[in-house]
């Protein structure tokens, strides 16, 4: 891909760190967000305070809130923002869009009543503003920002039925440590992304308890199990759950100190309540409105999501994170299934 002009949307971790990314690839890089303050804080101080506490941007790294102007010239937009708030935001931007400028997504959720994906969210408000023939992709995998903004190895995929705009992402993400394959299951990748942030919420809770590495081996591969059915119930592959944006983000998100879902369990397992944990974390925790979401799928689907179910109890319902426990383990013993 030559020199781009990449408008990235969002304020976050995840934002800031695609765009220095692609702003270290030469492309000219606009971060958009939506409150001017932070915006106008961010490009003062050359710093992102609030998320990414101590990293320099770089000088030529350019900051933007208004909705108009930053749509402008884009001739690509990464939607960073999380997918609870990806309506709202697209809402304001729709209108400034370009005809046929592509989006691709990286956020990991599933929105709640609408139960769509993000590139689905994105997809509906652009045809609502009469903006059509977009391409649409998302960029998942395991992605914990502090490690990229240390530029740790990673890997990601990017997905979408178009191959052109699939290798265009690759070449523009593409750096000596961040690797992206292409990938054509734009359902299962992104249905893998949010589905896994439920099951690392229970390995945090596990990890509050101190119940130990047999109880969270345990549970990450009847998570994959469960969300795997979920995904080939939507008509995702199989196959899809045990690559990248499956079992590679699973593993990620469910072990790493610094994912937030997998930290939102923890504190949740040592006795807080749901609301105290949410105040104290800095950021977005996806998987708690997902866990909401992913519940309707398995109803609606009529897919058996043992983990998922007690998760929604300790959140929504009162459960003690101990019987949530019990209540899996009791479950009536039956032969292994693992799709």
């Amino acid at each position: 891909m030559s020199t781009k002009r990449i408008t990235v949307i969002g304020d976050g971790a995840m934002a800031t760190v695609c765009a220095m990314l692609l702003d270290s690839q030469g492309h000219r890089v606009t971060l958009w967000g939506p409150f001017a303050d932070h915006i106008g804080q961010m490009a003062s101080t050359r710093r992102n305070d609030r998320y990414l506490p101590g990293t320099p941007l770089p000088q030529s790294l350019q900051f933007s809130a208004d909705d108009d102007e930053v749509m402008r010239d884009a001739e690509l937009v990464v939607s960073a923002t999380p997918t609870q708030f990806k309506r709202r935001v697209w809402g304001r931007l729709a209108g400034g869009i370009s005809a046929g400028v592509p989006v691709v997504s990286v956020a990991k959720g599933v929105e709640n009543d609408t139960l769509l994906r993000p590139t689905q969210i994105i997809d509906e408000v652009l045809s609502a503003a009469g903006k059509k023939d977009h391409a649409l992709a998302a960029l998942c995998g395991p992605t914990i920002a502090r490690e990229l903004e240390r530029h740790l190895p990673a890997t990601v995929c990017v997905a979408t039925s178009d191959d052109g705009f699939a290798q265009a992402l690759q070449e523009a993400f593409t750096t000596t440590w961040f690797r992206v394959y292409t990938h054509d299951d734009l359902v299962g990748v992104e249905l893998a992304a949010a589905t896994k942030n439920v099951i690392a919420l229970a390995a945090g809770i596990l990890d509050g308890l101190q119940a130990g590495n047999n109880a969270k081996s345990a549970l990450l591969s009847r998570g994959l199990a469960e969300i795997t059915r979920l995904g080939v119930a939507m008509g995702a592959r199989q196959e899809t759950f045990f690559g990248i944006a499956g079992v590679g983000d699973l593993a990620t998100t469910c072990f790493s100190p610094e994912g937030r879902n997998r930290s939102a369990g923890e504190m949740l397992g040592k006795g807080q309540k749901l609301d105290a944990v949410l105040e104290e974390i800095q950021g977005v925790v996806e998987g708690v409105p997902t866990t909401r979401s992913v519940m309707q799928l398995a109803q609606q689907t009529d897919v058996e999501m043992p983990i998922t179910a007690a998760v929604n109890a300790v959140l929504f319902e009162g459960l003690d994170p101990i019987e949530g426990i019990a209540m899996l383990m009791q479950r009536q013993p039956k032969a292994e299934r693992v799709g």
